[in-house]
This record gives C-alpha cells, sequence and structure tokens, in this order.
C-alpha cells in the first residue's frame, strides 16, 4: 500500500501514511519557467492500493491533482482512492444567478474520471457527494479529532457560530462530554455578518467557536467580541478548514485565546491531524 502526496497536502499524507502502515511514495513536484506543473513517481506502484492526497485548492493544485492521478494511473495499480481534504469550490453547489456554473458539480465530474473511490473531509455541502455517481464517495468526518483536541484543553461549551452548524457542534460536544449551543448569525455580504446577541452562560468558562471553514474570520470575530463582553475566560476558535484569506489570523489572534485547524489545509494554525479518521473510513 502506498500514499502519494500533493504538494498541497504534505503533512497530511505522512499521517495519513502512518495511519493506515503504508509506504509514502517518493513524488517530484516543481513548476516549468511558465508556470506549468511537472509531477513524477519515483516508486513502483505496481499491483498496489493507492491513495493520492491533494487538497483542491487553489486551483494550480487541482491541475496537480489531476497530474497525480494520470501519473498513478500509468502503472498497474490494484486500486487507488483520491483523498481531497478540503474540496476547493465546494461552496458553489448551486446556481445563483442564470449563467454560472455550478463548480462543485464539475469538479466532482471530473475528479471521479481517473479514481476508484473518493474521499473528503467535513464537505461545506454534503449533496457533492451524490455527483460521485459513478465511484464510491465518504465524506470523511473531523468531529472526533477536534472533540479529542478540544477535551484536552478543559473546554466547558462548544459554540456553532450559527444555527446551520449546531448539529456538529453538539457531535464535537459529545466527544469533550460539555454542553453545546449556537448563536444567532446574519450573513450581510461575502465579508461582513451580523451576530445577534444570545445570553449564553459563558462567565468564567472555557468556550470553544466551532465552524467547518474560516476564511476572512468575521463570523468568528463577532462571535468571540459577544463572548468577551459576556465574560468568557478563554475562547478557543477551531475549524476544520483554515483558508484564512489576507489578514483573518492577526485579526482572529486579536480576540482568540487560541486558533486551531485541523491539517486539511496546511497553515500556521494546524495542530489536529484528520488521518486517524481517513484511515478508518477507508477500513470500513
Amino acid at each position: 500500500m502506498f500514499v502519494v502526496g500533493g504538494s498541497a497536502s504534505q503533512l497530511l499524507s505522512k499521517e495519513l501514511a502512518k495511519s493506515l502502515k503504508a509506504k509514502l511514495a517518493k513524488v517530484e513536484t516543481r513548476r516549468f519557467p511558465d508556470d506549468e506543473c511537472y509531477v513524477r513517481i519515483d516508486d513502483d506502484l505496481d499491483d498496489q492500493e493507492v491513495f493520492l492526497v491533494q487538497t483542491s485548492w487553489p486551483d494550480k493544485n487541482i491541475v496537480e491533482l489531476f497530474l497525480l492521478q494520470d501519473a498513478i494511473r500509468e502503472f498497474d495499480v490494484d486500486s487507488l482512492t483520491t483523498v481531497v481534504p478540503y474540496f476547493g469550490y465546494a461552496r458553489q453547489d448551486k446556481q445563483f444567478k442564470p449563467g454560472e456554473p455550478i463548480s462543485a458539480r464539475m469538479l466532482a465530474r471530473l475528479m471521479q474520471l481517473n479514481t476508484d473511490a473518493f474521499m473528503t473531509v467535513d464537505v461545506h455541502a454534503p449533496t457533492v457527494i451524490d455527483w460521485f455517481g459513478n465511484i464510491s464517495a465518504k465524506n470523511v468526518a473531523a468531529y472526533p479529532e477536534i472533540g479529542k483536541y478540544l477535551k484536552g484543553k478543559g473546554i466547558e461549551l462548544i459554540l456553532s457560530p450559527d444555527e446551520g452548524r449546531a448539529d456538529n457542534a453538539k457531535r464535537v460536544a459529545d466527544v469533550v462530554n460539555c454542553e453545546a449551543d449556537f448563536l444567532v448569525k446574519e450573513r450581510l455580504d461575502g465579508e461582513n455578518v451580523r451576530i445577534t446577541p444570545k445570553r449564553l452562560d459563558v462567565k468564567g468558562k472555557k468556550v470553544a467557536i466551532v465552524d467547518d471553514i474560516i476564511s476572512t474570520g468575521g463570523t468568528i470575530i463577532k462571535a468571540a467580541e459577544q463572548l468577551r463582553k459576556q465574560n468568557a475566560a478563554k475562547i478557543y476558535a477551531v475549524c476544520t478548514h483554515g483558508v484564512f484569506s489576507g489578514d483573518a489570523i492577526p485579526k482572529l489572534e486579536a480576540v482568540c485565546d487560541d486558533i486551531c485547524t485541523t491539517d486539511t489545509i496546511e497553515n500556521p494554525k494546524s495542530c489536529i491531524s484528520v488521518a486517524p479518521q481517513i484511515a478508518r473510513t477507508a477500513k470500513d
């Protein structure tokens, strides 16, 4: 068994190889002067079960993903499972205005062309999995690993920044063995949100705000500000996918005591690995 790691998912690939007790393939990835991508796998993958790990964000990593799929298929592999930890474009899962593409569906159709199975982690729109109609496709949940991390921090309350993600906050809270609740959020536009004050019993407590994606950080920042006003002892911001666009990290650090993400997107705040959950799901 081999794990082939794309350049966007090096840390997770190493952890997954350990979890699967597989070999980590030697992969050469570089860019030509015109920025086109070159990949080469320097191991014999014939007759092997292969897991390819590559996040499909930002755009250049999508091309690398397809090149790696093709390179693996040049071997006579026993099977290929494509693992896309963070599924880029998953938020465009419907046509909002006439003339738009359904980007998530388009990528799903392309990704399944050259693989036997597909896995992703906490995809923003779970219906994306249904578009992998020709192969086995699974959405891996990160909440068990997030819950283990927060339990070790002595968290006393798990919050979702809005009602839509309240179920996931409850699942994390069940692992931590603490209470869960949610804040009331109204999105004003792509970058701005309004958090309606909600009186919670947070005084003197360690509170974790858990979301699937942190991009600009606007939602978490507004939520943290409300918790500060209600005298929370410590505030943790935790998510599966740390996109952190622009200056999101320093803005979050100004209002949160700790920031942590999984390794679906490698960033300075990655401190939880989803490799055990991917491996467990692969064996099911």
